[in-house]
């Protein structure tokens, strides 16, 4: 677990974009399996979620297709709540930070934690956007 303080900035900086923050599996399950779109960013500490992951999911915002639910999850922090959105994007191995939109309750789309090592946040976004185009 990391202490509060210090993860505290890197959950504002997603907060502040719109993200709802969820701690526990019943508030992920309730967000995922609704109708519509939910995009789960799992966020994390390490310096590839702060330079690439939640710059990109915050530029993808910019689109005019986004999903419904904006939601995130902690890693290393909200276990709960990670194991949880982890569990929902089987068959996709647990990564951090990783990004999965899901339509109607159902994975539709995953972008990993290799997916965003060593790639700019602007390659990320277009990822997304390229989703969110296609399934919101």
């Amino acid at each position: 677990m990391y202490p509060a303080e210090l993860v505290k900035p890197m959950r504002d900086d997603l907060a502040s974009a719109g993200f709802e923050e969820l701690y526990t599996a019943e508030a992920v399950e309730n967000a995922i399996k609704n109708e519509g779109t939910t995009l789960v960013v799992v966020n994390s500490v390490c310096g590839c979620a702060a330079a690439n992951a939640r710059p990109a999911a915050k530029m993808s915002l910019q689109n005019e297709k986004t999903p419904e639910r904006l939601v995130t999850v902690f890693a290393g922090v909200d276990r709960e709540a990670v194991d949880a959105a982890r569990n929902l994007m089987v068959p996709f191995p647990p990564s951090s930070p990783s990004m999965a939109l899901f339509r109607d309750g159902e994975l539709v789309h995953m972008i990993e934690r290799h997916h965003i090592e060593g790639r700019p946040a602007e390659m990320i976004a277009e990822n997304l956007v390229q989703a969110f185009d296609e399934f919101c």
